[in-house]
């Protein structure tokens, strides 16, 4: 008799969960990262439970909040502020002060699994609201690091111009981020330009190409780089960077950085009517800047759970120009060195930078494979596959402080 034996992998549902320092209420929501998909935008989406015979009449609150810093905490003085703080969004979850309103598969599952002392909330970002960003702060950089970031507070008052006691009230920090498009398209950004020398006939050309416009985090970028020589100047070296550019909307302030680089003489120097072709690759990493002071990161919740900030993308329709927040952008940019009197010729390649959408296309499986494994603090668990699953393969994860400088 053979025996066949069938393994069924389940997989857990991990969801998140914060309790009010007293213990009498529980906030639990299923993520932390919530997408902008261009025309919409994740619903915040979560439960609350409270404990028999605790509220005695008061009520339960939520609101989403955002804190934009564009300065310095220590800067701030004579009652000078370099800080926004907005609340998007605030209702009423307990007594339900609304019509009931259909609940999501997270929120049906852990509404049967928790019993009748839970109650759902959802809250939605305002249109064009920006994404989480957070520039990393230096050594010597004392306060909260510039950038924009989101919370959500659940709190027990009396009313809802009653901001609630500490002990009675739970703050989570979430983040606002943006997907790649589901397909790259087929557009290789290219430039091509030229320089010629004072009292020398003949220009010097430098061609780039990139191998596809959108890449995602943890992806290698190539840069194929021509260069023709028809000067009289020779090239002595070769510099590639991955540029980060930033735009704090606020001050109208604009500042890049390098998140990776090479140097190269390989093939140089090119010489007068020579010709040069070769493929270079960079990879852009958080983890290569950890100690960069500026660099743009996708909202800062934990050390080991950070990537390089996402390029900033628009809706069909909407101009660039009216983005709010710290707008992200890249680009690649090659440097020819000339030698002292010949200086250098210079071009820049555009690029985007982004998280991989679930079921990205293109034909790139395993450039794609790779660089989901690389991308971090994201939750890619089956999140919009809850209704089909066991409520018993739900696991609860403590909501810790999740960003630096954060009060107890």
């Amino acid at each position: 008799m053979i025996a066949i034996l069938f393994l069924v992998c389940v997989v857990a549902v991990k969801v998140f969960k914060k309790i009010t320092p007293n213990g009498k209420l529980t906030v639990y929501l299923g993520k932390r990262d919530f997408i902008d998909h261009l025309d919409f935008v994740d619903p915040i989406d979560g439960i609350v439970v409270v404990e028999n015979d605790y509220l005695q009449g008061r009520r339960v609150f939520g609101q989403v909040s955002t804190i934009y810093r564009y300065g310095r905490e220590e800067d701030e003085v004579m009652g000078v502020k370099f800080s926004k703080e907005m609340i998007l969004c605030r209702e009423q979850i307990i007594p339900i002060k609304k019509e009931k309103q259909e609940n999501t598969a997270i929120q049906e599952r852990l509404l049967r699994k928790l019993g009748p002392n839970a109650f759902p909330f959802v809250f939605h970002f305002p249109a064009n609201s920006p994404s989480s960003v957070t520039l990393q702060p230096g050594e010597d950089d004392q306060g909260k690091p510039l950038g924009v970031e989101y919370t959500v507070k659940i709190y027990v008052a009396e009313s809802e111009d009653d901001k609630g006691h500490k002990r009675s009230s739970v703050t989570l920090a979430i983040k606002k981020l943006q997907y790649a498009p589901p397909t790259r398209g087929r557009r290789l950004p290219s430039s091509l330009v030229s320089k010629g020398f004072t009292f020398s006939q003949g220009k010097l050309n430098l061609e780039v190409t990139l191998d596809k416009e959108i890449y995602y985090h943890g992806e290698k970028v190539t840069a194929n780089v021509i260069v023709t020589n028809n000067s009289r100047k020779a090239v002595k070296n070769i510099k590639i960077f991955v540029v980060q550019h930033c735009e704090v909307t606020m001050v109208n302030a604009q500042f890049s950085r390098h998140v990776a680089s090479l140097e190269t003489r390989e093939g140089c120097p090119i010489t007068p009517g020579a010709s040069f072709t070769k493929q270079f690759y960079l990879v852009p990493l958080a983890s290569s800047n950890k100690d960069r002071r500026g660099i743009a990161l996708d909202g800062h919740l934990k050390d080991d759970d950070v990537n390089l900030a996402s390029s900033t993308m628009v809706a069909e329709g909407k101009a660039p120009n009216d983005n709010m927040g710290i707008v992200i952008s890249y680009s690649v940019r090659v440097k020819l060195n000339c030698g002292t009197l010949g200086g250098e010729l210079i071009t820049d390649v555009p690029l985007k930078l982004m998280h991989p959408s679930q079921g990205a296309g293109g034909g790139d499986g395993k450039d794609t494979k790779a660089a989901m494994k690389k991308t971090k603090s994201m939750e890619r668990s089956r999140y919009d596959n809850y209704a089909n699953d066991d409520d018993d393969n739900i696991v609860f994860e403590d909501f810790a402080r999740l960003r630096l400088n954060e009060p107890e």
